[in-house]
């Protein structure tokens, strides 16, 4: 299940439709982060562009490439290898007529362990991913990496406690959530980033394991207004206590470091996994919970 003890770091940045600088600004803070000792360092949702899903236009399905010729995973596959980290990488991903907000995950040595698709796609004021998106039919998947089992959402993945609850049931022993959210343009004074933080929390705390979630920062322009993404980028320990935050507004890395096995072993002396009835979640498998 991998090293007993890891350093999380959490990295947050604006970009811009310079898509080699923000490849370029992304590999720079992965490259800071290791010298600072992470181990795994999450990087934010889409952070190749500005976050195009804000509007429909029928141009921006160009972005998507396939997973196994994608030059940007190649690029990371060389940096994870030659740092010895661990990078969950977010593309934007073409598969014959299907399109995909997904999640390559690469090991210390450059082998990209697999991919996760978005599951739960959102569609509303600024965040119309509908348009774009299939919804991903990876399943919730963990994977065994050098530095511990990782479990990954994708932004409106990360409110939603049955894809945190599946991940942890397969053994993970942190989640990750790279993200992009901020006001909506529609109404620049709606702030959820404390709503944000403690949803996640709450799935630290449920299932005693690390979280960690990447969001973007700055103000980015599209033909329906301006968004402002709220960064506050953070790590959770196993009880959902923040242990490390970002600001709202700065590039910057975050990181924290645990002893895995010791968590294992508290997580396993709780009894959440233990006492859990799984013949009586059966609503859960429902959209309606049986309403005629």
């Amino acid at each position: 299940m991998g090293a007993g003890k890891v350093t999380v770091a959490a990295t947050q940045m604006p970009c811009s439709w310079d898509t080699d600088d923000n490849i370029a600004r992304a590999e720079a803070l992965v490259r800071s982060a290791a010298k600072e000792g992470a181990n795994i360092v999450l990087l934010q949702e889409l952070f190749a562009t500005p976050y195009f899903c804000a509007e429909q236009k029928q141009e921006f399905f160009a972005l998507a490439q396939p997973f196994d010729k994608h030059p940007m995973l190649a690029h990371f596959s060389s940096v994870a290898r030659e740092l010895g980290v661990v990078l969950p990488v977010s593309f934007f991903e073409r598969a014959n007529n299907a399109y995909f907000n997904a999640l390559a995950i690469i090991d210390t040595d450059g082998t990209i362990l697999g991919k996760y698709r978005k599951s739960h796609i959102p569609d509303g004021g600024g965040y119309e991913e509908k348009f774009y998106f299939n919804p991903g039919n990876t399943g919730f998947q963990v994977w065994d990496t050098e530095f511990g089992r990782i479990g990954a959402g994708i932004c409106w993945d990360q409110w939603y406690p049955e894809c945190a609850r599946a991940m942890a049931l397969q053994g993970a022993d942190i989640l990750l959530y790279p993200t992009a959210i901020g006001n909506e343009p529609a109404n620049h004074s709606h702030d959820s980033s404390a709503h944000w933080q403690r949803a996640m929390q709450g799935h630290a705390a449920s299932n005693m394991v690390v979280v960690a979630a990447s969001n973007r920062i700055g103000t980015e322009t599209s033909g329906v207004g301006s968004m402002t993404f709220y960064g506050s980028s953070f790590v959770t320990d196993e009880t959902g206590a923040k242990v490390a935050e970002a600001s709202r507004d700065e590039e910057c890395i975050i990181t924290a470091s645990f002893d895995l096995e010791a968590i294992r072993l508290r997580r396993a002396a709780w009894g959440f996994f233990r006492d859990r009835r799984p013949d009586l979640y059966g609503t859960v498998m429902t959209l309606d919970a049986g309403a005629a």
